[in-house]
């Protein structure tokens, strides 16, 4: 493991210095910052929020019972769109007050303090346990608290609010404050530091988003609430080796491989780590973020957008090229990203971050934030991105790599380490994905491709439904999203990809405009595969794929092309209309080949966060092949 952090830990400070949420030095001056849009979007949903308040509805219960439901039937959305709203009304309310300093909402504030304040546990039920993947308890245990994603961000909501309004909370009544702090040391603070739990990484065992979105959270806590300068310097230690766990999963391509959405919770929550510790240690630390590595993570978000990173393209796509539990509507960039992308110097993430704020909408902007959101919003980037809000307005710089005529229509994108290659060629924007099915939050995909064709989706990944028990359990391949067959991929004989890290591509070699691979290690044996040669290539002109399967039986065998379309297609013999995006011709070869017997079906899109990425349905090509198959995209 690369010793990148924690060769700092023998020279943290005797004190600290003082970390504050603000980008500027006080609430005044963040104030002046603010402008005024979105100011009256937080002051507008903040005075409908206490209006419902005030008439006796808004604050959700969380009930014994939708907590168990999770161990009774998989089910864990009713419980955490209540655990969630609670959380947004309070930070909504809180953010509204440290911009409007009227003491309009102090009253509410109380309220939801300590309602977060008497929960029994803050862990959410899908993350009540101890140990990595053990059964997870029906309900949670006062005496045992669990540090799980949202334990941590729930701390850091009540050490925001503690830090910014203490004065104002304080005049109502010191018990609040001193609650807050109480809870804190013993649901964060002395488990943390006295005990060890997975995500905290331990030397070789393989880390994920947990790692970076938690330790950024139990830092602000330490840093924004009283503590004393041992248990700081304990939790920085904790953080600097706990984020060298994470880096270690990382090649040097800064690839994520659980996609972009996580990318918000894994680089992004690096960054904010990495920057408290610089912060609080006088820029000790400061020297990571002029590592190639560090600059190749933050870049990440921005490469993987459809149609490019660079360049001045109309319109802006709202899509990413996805996989494993990402969806293909990734979410908008803004202040973290310009954030990170200043910090390490990338005038091409900067340049995509004030592009794509440009593009959002007020509410994307606030991450979502509103009077009804169910989905949980973090205080602490809240103000991050009213802080930088100005200077995402002004901004004008470009990426740094836009050709003559301010377009970049030749672009090539190498993720060796996770085997994700991608080709922007004029109209088309290709996605690859090599590697293997052990990834985590992995779906079936080696192999498969995704295009868009002037931003628009033509072969796609569907992405991920909404999380249940069985999502992360050993019937998650029974999901249809997780299966080879449900992505642009080959079934052998009835057959499917299979999960984990021994079915990987072999032999894969991308070059200017195209990507090979060997595909048949990722199929069980019992297919009989000698090899499964794909072969893509684009071009201005559109997309090719060859795909030649070899049988060590030296018989034909039954092949089944899947192709995944947004667009319900036309079929009319060897060629396929997908909607009004393009077109696809098909060709076989082969005994008893037949590329007229294609098939569609309709995929009805029952599930709500399918539903926020595609319509109310998606289609499945299905094109019959015994070894070699031919298509040409346009």
């Amino acid at each position: 493991m690369e010793d990148i952090f924690y060769r700092y830990a023998c020279r943290l400070p005797a004190h600290f210095g003082t970390f504050s949420p603000l980008s500027s030095p006080d609430s005044g001056a963040l104030r002046e910052r603010i402008p005024a849009y979105l100011k009256d979007y937080v002051s507008a949903e903040a005075a409908q929020t206490a209006e419902k308040l005030e008439h006796g509805t808004g604050w959700p219960q969380l009930l014994a019972s939708d907590y168990m439901r999770f161990s009774k039937d998989g089910n864990r959305v009713c419980f955490e769109k209540a655990y969630f709203r609670r959380r947004a009304i309070l930070a909504l309310l809180a953010l509204a007050e440290i911009i409007e300093d009227k003491g309009t909402y102090t009253n509410h504030i109380a309220d939801g303090i300590m309602l977060l304040c008497e929960e029994s546990g803050w862990q959410l039920p899908a993350h009540n346990s101890s140990r990595r993947d053990a059964p997870q308890e029906p309900l949670p245990s006062p005496s045992r608290p669990v540090i799980d994603l949202f334990a941590a961000e729930t701390a850091a909501e009540l050490s925001v609010i503690y830090n910014l309004l203490k004065d104002k909370l304080d005049s109502i009544t010191p018990i609040l404050c001193k609650r807050i702090a109480s809870e804190l040391e013993t649901r964060i603070i002395r488990p943390y530091l006295n005990g060890h739990f997975w995500w905290m990484g331990n030397g070789n065992e393989p880390m994920c988003n947990w790692t970076p979105w938690i330790t950024e959270n139990v830092l602000l806590t330490a840093f924004l609430t009283p503590q004393t300068d041992a248990t700081r310097r304990e939790t920085v230690k904790k953080a600097l080796y706990s984020l060298d766990c994470f880096l270690k999963d990382y090649g040097d391509d800064g690839c994520c491989s659980e996609g972009v959405e996580y990318y918000r919770h894994a680089g992004l929550c690096l960054y904010n780590a990495a920057d408290i510790i610089s912060s609080v240690t006088g820029g000790l630390t400061g020297d990571v973020f002029a590592l190639p590595k560090l600059k190749n993570i933050a870049e990440y978000v921005a490469r993987m957008h459809v149609g490019g990173a660079v360049g001045d393209r109309t319109p802006f796509s709202p899509f990413f090229f996805n996989f494993a539990d990402c969806s293909p509507r990734a979410g908008m960039s803004g202040a973290r990203e310009y954030l990170f992308g200043m910090r390490v110097q990338s005038p091409l993430l900067c340049a995509f971050a004030a592009r794509s704020w440009k593009e959002s909408d007020t509410k994307e902007k606030l991450l979502g934030l509103s009077a009804d959101c169910e989905e949980g919003c973090n205080i602490f980037h809240l103000l991050q991105t009213l802080g930088t809000a100005s200077e995402l307005d002004a901004y004008e710089g470009n990426s740094g790599q836009e050709e003559a005529g301010g377009k970049n229509t030749k672009e090539s994108i190498s993720y060796p380490s996770v085997g994700v290659f991608i080709l922007n060629r004029g109209a088309y924007s290709l996605a690859v994905k090599s590697g293997g099915n052990g990834d985590s939050h992995n779906h079936n995909d080696t192999g498969s491709l995704t295009l868009y064709k002037d931003g628009k989706p033509l072969l796609i990944d569907a992405g991920v439904g909404s999380y249940t028990k069985q999502t992360f359990s050993a019937d998650r391949y029974s999901i249809w999203t997780m299966q080879s067959s449900y992505h642009n991929l080959p079934e052998i004989d009835g057959m499917m990809q299979l999960a984990g890290a021994d079915y990987r591509a072999r032999d894969v070699e991308s070059g200017e405009d195209s990507i090979r691979q060997d595909i048949a290690p990722c199929y069980p044996p019992e297919a009989g595969l000698s090899s499964y040669i794909r072969s893509v290539t684009c071009s201005e002109t559109g997309v090719t794929v060859d795909d030649q399967a070899v049988f060590s039986d030296g018989n034909a065998h039954s092949i089944v092309m899947n192709l995944m379309l947004s667009e319900k297609p036309a079929i009319d013999g060897n060629v396929i209309q997908a909607g009004e995006t393009g077109s696809i011709r098909v060709s076989t070869s082969g005994q008893g080949a037949d590329s007229s017997a294609i098939q569609a079906e309709k995929i009805k899109i029952d599930d709500e966060r399918l539903g926020r990425a595609w319509k109310d349905s998606l289609y499945r090509l299905r094109i019959p092949f015994t070894d070699e198959i031919h298509i040409e995209i346009t």
